[in-house]
């Protein structure tokens, strides 16, 4: 027996029949089903007999069926049903579409959104959405205040590696300075030695010789009494320029004081020596000086000496060093004594 037999009852009397031999049970009982089953009932034959049962069953169906979609989430189902029903169960898919498209306009950043047409839900979504403007607004907020603490602190690393930048190139130029000549820019008369007793070890370890040269600039005094201090350093520099043009990577140069330059010749002989001393001297004479008034022209006297340290010497290379450039400055005495721009050796072993 059906459900819908089931609930038919007994036989309809003649006041219960509406003619067709169906009952009002069983249309209500039909109509429950629709309401209530998972399983739509069919109408049976019987049913279909009755007037309108066949309309409201297809109501029923589609209402069911519109309602499943939106169990499902889907409100895109057309709804074409008409009645009062219908038109509520439209009104409610057209309000679940716009609050859809309200939460797609929050999602995309809209934080404006707000709901004013159903109810508890309204208020929910509302405060939803304010929530989350407020939390955003703080984010916000702390982004801003972490963005200017890191700009603070990203100037303040430059500030303190440009002060380090500046502390190192200060340091730098206080070493050069304490190395260098101020005026022409070449070695001092401690560094000088420092450096040449470096290269005097190499040297002594394998047994190279090495050369001492001292020069002097000629009448450097007179030049200055002539064409003034200004002119007179601008011929100090011109000759440390044109001298270090000569020398080789190894050569070493320096300012021994006032007009007198010292030269260490590395792995050099006597000749050799003086060959280089004579090629200096010979492109001073040759290369005027730049005065006031046009240009004049200098001279230099070098002495010259060469040796070669013994081993059991290298740990007192500056003392041998000393005593090389005593011998050469006696050569220094003698060129200018045989009548300055000249060029003298020294004899000195170690």
């Amino acid at each position: 027996m059906s459900l819908l037999e089931h609930d038919r009852g007994p036989p309809a009397t003649a006041a219960e029949s509406d003619g067709s031999g169906v009952n009002a049970a069983a249309v209500a009982g039909h109509v429950k089903a629709l309401l209530f089953n998972p399983k739509a009932p069919t109408v049976t034959t019987g049913l279909a007999m009755v007037p309108g049962l066949v309309e409201v069953h297809q109501c029923l169906m589609d209402l069911r069926g519109y309602l499943r979609s939106f169990s499902r989430g889907d409100f895109s189902v057309d709804i074409t049903t008409r009645g009062v029903v219908c038109g509520m169960v439209k009104s409610l898919q057209a309000n679940l579409n716009h609050v859809i498209w309200q939460m797609e306009q929050v999602e995309a950043g809209d934080l404006t959104q707000r709901v004013d047409f159903m109810g508890d839900f309204s208020a929910a979504f509302n405060s939803m959405v304010f929530q989350l403007d407020s939390a955003l607004t703080a984010l916000r907020n702390k982004e801003r205040e972490l963005t200017a603490i890191t700009e603070e602190l990203r100037q303040e690393v430059e500030k303190r590696e440009a002060a380090l930048r500046a502390l190192q190139q200060s340091e730098e130029n206080f070493r050069y300075l304490a190395e260098h000549d101020p005026l022409t820019g070449i070695l001092n008369r401690r560094s000088f030695l420092t450096q040449a007793e470096l290269q005097l070890a190499r040297n002594t370890i394998m047994d190279h010789p090495s050369s001492i040269a001292i020069m002097d600039i000629d009448h450097f005094k007179q030049f200055n009494d002539t064409h003034g201090h200004p002119a007179g350093d601008r011929a100090l520099k011109h000759v440390a320029e044109v001298s270090g043009s000569i020398l080789r990577p190894n050569d070493i140069m320096g300012r021994m004081g006032g007009e007198e330059f010292l030269f260490f010749f590395s792995k050099t002989n006597i000749d050799q020596a003086r060959r280089v001393a004579e090629r200096i001297r010979e492109r001073i004479a040759d290369s005027p000086v730049p005065v006031d008034h046009g240009q004049a022209i200098i001279t230099a006297s070098i002495g010259v000496v060469s040796f070669t340290a013994h081993r059991e010497g290298q740990s007192d290379g500056c003392g041998v060093l000393e005593q090389a450039m005593a011998v050469a400055d006696e050569a220094l005495y003698r060129a200018k004594a045989a009548g300055r721009n000249k060029v003298r050796t020294g004899a000195f072993i170690s």
